[in-house]
């Protein structure tokens, strides 16, 4: 009877050192999953053991070469956060082929946007079905350059945000936006600030290690090849471990070519 007791117990290690967990997490979209199930490493009988969705394990039937993974039945709310986990053999993994609707999208709607003469960004919303944070971007250096970022609370409640910006010297747009499923964004409308600001001005030291500005601005350079080679906000940018020649330098809301002598 000992003898059967540690055949059995050894058995069981075995079983449990011989399988694999594949965890997927991501918020509920009211879609089910699908997986392709293969065949386990030594032939025979299917990869998958077992499903658990937030730890309680589901009734679906994994003995086959597909199969759905149910949520629609385990009373889930739209946006909910869901851990799966598909218990599978060693030597092979399940595909899931729609992990993709486990993301949110984007559906916010702007209720009001403005901003103030001091640079505060406000926002409302509604109709948020899942958190993905917001992206503030100003158009600059003739791009849209992200400048923030506002975690979003993902309810379709009504929601109020706001982020302090920096303006440049003239005409100013910002706008926000979110990038969910497929990496496909949604923008929100821009609003505009007129800055009464004064334009900064720049030289280089004469010691060619670094580029002064006359006040404080955001920045960024590029070398010849387009490659950034220094971004930020200040007053001054080191270059002294830049090589000689041409730079193109963005600053407030200019573009122009600088040049590293020695």
């Amino acid at each position: 009877m000992k003898n059967l007791f540690i055949t059995l117990a050894l058995s069981v290690l075995i079983c449990k050192s011989q399988s694999a967990t594949l965890v997927i997490q991501g918020k509920y979209q009211n879609k089910n999953l699908f997986v392709q199930n293969f065949f386990g490493g030594s032939g025979v009988g299917f990869c998958a053991v077992e499903v658990k969705v937030n730890g309680q394990i589901t009734t679906d039937e994994v003995n086959s070469s597909a199969f759905e993974i149910d949520l629609a039945a385990l009373r889930l709310k739209y946006g909910e956060n869901i851990t799966v986990e598909i218990v599978h053999k060693d030597g092979c993994t399940p595909k899931v082929l729609n992990m993709e609707d486990l993301k949110p999208k984007p559906t916010f709607e702007v209720i009001t946007m403005n901003i103030t003469s001091a640079g505060l960004l406000k926002w409302s919303t509604k109709s948020e079905n899942g958190a993905l944070p917001y992206i503030i971007e100003q158009f600059k250096w003739n791009k849209w350059v992200p400048v923030g970022e506002v975690d979003g609370l993902g309810t379709p409640d009504n929601h109020d945000y706001s982020f302090l910006v920096a303006p440049h010297s003239g005409e100013n747009k910002f706008r926000v936006k979110q990038v969910g499923l497929g990496l496909i964004p949604k923008f929100s409308a821009s609003v505009l600030l007129n800055s009464m600001s004064e334009k900064p001005s720049y030289k280089i030291s004469k010691e060619q290690d670094a580029i002064q500005f006359s006040y404080e601005t955001g920045y960024e350079a590029y070398d010849i090849y387009g490659l950034v080679v220094k971004k930020g906000f200040g007053k001054e940018i080191n270059i002294g471990n830049l090589l000689i020649g041409k730079y193109y330098l963005c600053y407030d809301n200019q573009v122009t070519e600088i040049e590293k002598k020695q």
